[in-house]
């Protein structure tokens, strides 16, 4: 449920996408609350700029949180982001340990707005294969502990 105080960091994540755009930046903000509702980090889109396609804010935060907040800490932790994270972002932040995420837009209205969002190729897979083979380093690094 959203609360009027998520609305409140909510909308400061949509002015550090619109001061991105500002930067020549694509209009993308995040940042990262903790429990109390102080903004912890922010970040905006540096893909262009940084020649980075992982350059998405809400990959910048989860990388930050995992590094610098304890896992009891970040699992209180609130992710504001303007559009709805991609596929890359939401696997990076579970990971990261994160406990909530509250966005703006859905990935579907922004396709809406801009139809270039929603137009990326699909990924050809083959797979799995060379169990026997590829099992071998894993579970020699599970038993290691």
């Amino acid at each position: 449920m959203i609360t009027p105080a998520d609305l409140t960091l909510l909308r400061r994540a949509v002015a550090v996408a619109a001061n991105a755009v500002a930067e020549g930046d694509a209009p993308y903000g995040s940042l990262l609350a903790g429990p109390d509702g102080t903004i912890l980090a922010e970040a905006h889109n540096t893909v262009r700029r940084d020649n980075d396609i992982t350059a998405h804010p809400e990959l910048k935060l989860a990388r930050w949180a995992a590094r610098e907040l304890a896992p009891e800490t970040a699992a209180r932790t609130t992710l504001y982001t303007s559009c709805q994270p991609c596929g890359m972002c939401a696997g990076a932040l579970v990971r990261s340990g994160l406990g909530r995420v509250v966005y703006a837009l859905a990935t579907a209205q922004l396709v809406e707005l801009n139809p270039e969002s929603g137009a990326w190729p699909t990924l050809a897979e083959d797979g799995p294969a060379l169990f026997e083979e590829a099992r071998v380093p894993v579970e020699e690094y599970y038993r290691r502990g």
